[in-house]
């Protein structure tokens, strides 16, 4: 998966106000001349006597979340706010801004440690630092529970960490604060994928229970990317995990009815175009694939997985064809290499676009095989070996 990049950091300051000395306690007197001399230890015992001693100190409570915040004990910090808001409102503005500078602290330390991370060439140290940002994030949002960026940033760092159970609450809480396009894209995507784990665990094992699991995670992934559709009938992402959400659940005529649907009402939509022929692709309708594929490409001439998959699709149509024709003893029958032709521009196109990825390179090479194009097939395999080593 790929992230996008996190927001800049955030800048906020916080005044401590004191109500000053002349009505203060003994307790609050001394507490505020610790915290002028920044020492919290003993700021922090003396403010603990005076809530001990006064319980409706609404300034005690206050002073204390202060100098807890600097000691970052911020689930401590929050409470001793909570309790002097409880009292009275008399300190909320400072309450506020101080919330907002801890938060913002937390919320750059989460960004640093995050950069840092990725940066890091040591698997260790990435995981020292990603572990550090994911504390900094998830402290952040003890203070601000509703600031949907940092459940974004959360998120992005579970799933760079490849954590992706852990990536799942954040992102459905940036989709309850926002209806955030990421939130949808990124949370059916982790679904679709456990479906798939457990749908390959119960291919090998035969567990039924692998096989509930898995459509417990397609049908997640299904209605999470649905939701997603119609907030953003456009983000190809999600329409491409929602099709294959549907093909891993074994509901591809219900798939194929709605990118159908998608199609006529918007038959522009090269994304809609694209998914429903991979939907027809995979009923091994090959025409219907073709037409699809070439009308994205209209919409789009550069759109790469279209070309790719006219290309794969002209590869299955002829091998299919061969396939019958040798059931049925036809030997004579030339029309599968008509279709390994047409496949030929689409896959030289890619290998010049993409000339790392060693598939493209053995696919193209046994186009060029079943062609009689043996010094091409040739040239193409010996790339393809030459990239995977």
């Amino acid at each position: 998966m790929q992230f996008k990049k996190f927001l800049p950091v955030l800048v906020f300051f916080i005044a401590l106000v004191f109500s000053g000395f002349q009505c203060s306690s003994t307790e609050l007197t001394s507490a505020k001349l610790y915290i002028q001399q920044k020492n919290y230890e003993k700021a922090i015992d003396a403010l603990q006597k005076e809530v001990q001693k006064n319980p409706k100190s609404d300034e005690g409570y206050y002073l204390l979340g202060v100098v807890l915040g600097e000691k970052e004990r911020y689930t401590e910090m929050t409470d001793a706010y909570s309790k002097s808001l409880s009292i009275s409102n008399k300190f909320s503005e400072n309450i506020g801004s101080s919330k907002k500078y801890f938060w913002a602290n937390l919320f750059n330390k989460g960004v640093g440690y995050y950069q840092k991370g990725t940066k890091s060439d040591d698997k260790d140290s990435t995981k020292l630092f990603y572990d550090k940002s994911i504390d900094a994030f998830n402290s952040a949002i003890e203070i601000e529970p509703d600031s949907a960026d940092t459940y974004k940033n959360l998120a992005f760092v579970y799933m760079s960490s490849q954590e992706y159970d852990k990536a799942v609450s954040p992102l459905e809480k940036l989709i309850e604060k926002e209806n955030a396009l990421d939130g949808y894209k990124f949370l059916s995507e982790i679904f679709y994928v456990k479906g798939v784990e457990y749908k390959n665990k119960y291919d090998n094992n035969k567990v039924l229970s692998d096989s509930l699991e898995a459509m417990k995670y397609f049908d997640r992934a299904i209605s999470i990317a649905e939701q997603g559709r119609k907030k953003y009938p456009d983000d190809s992402d999600i329409l491409l995990t929602l099709s294959n959400a549907y093909i891993g659940a074994n509901k591809i005529e219900v798939a194929i009815d709605a990118f159908k649907t998608g199609v006529e009402k918007d038959p522009s939509n090269q994304y809609y175009r694209y998914n429903y022929g991979v939907l027809l692709l995979g009923k091994n309708d090959f025409a219907g694939a073709e037409e699809q594929f070439k009308k994205a490409l209209e919409i789009d001439p550069e759109y790469y997985n279209a070309s790719y998959n006219l290309a794969v699709t002209y590869v299955k149509w002829g091998a299919y064809i061969n396939k019958v024709a040798d059931e049925k003893g036809d030997l004579n029958n030339k029309e599968y290499k008509e279709k390994y032709q047409k496949a030929l521009p689409y896959l030289e196109k890619i290998v010049q676009n993409k000339k790392d990825d060693p598939q493209m390179w053995e696919l193209l090479g046994k186009v060029y095989s079943v062609l009689g194009m043996q010094d091409d097939a040739g040239n193409a395999f010996k790339k393809a070996d030459e990239l995977r080593k």
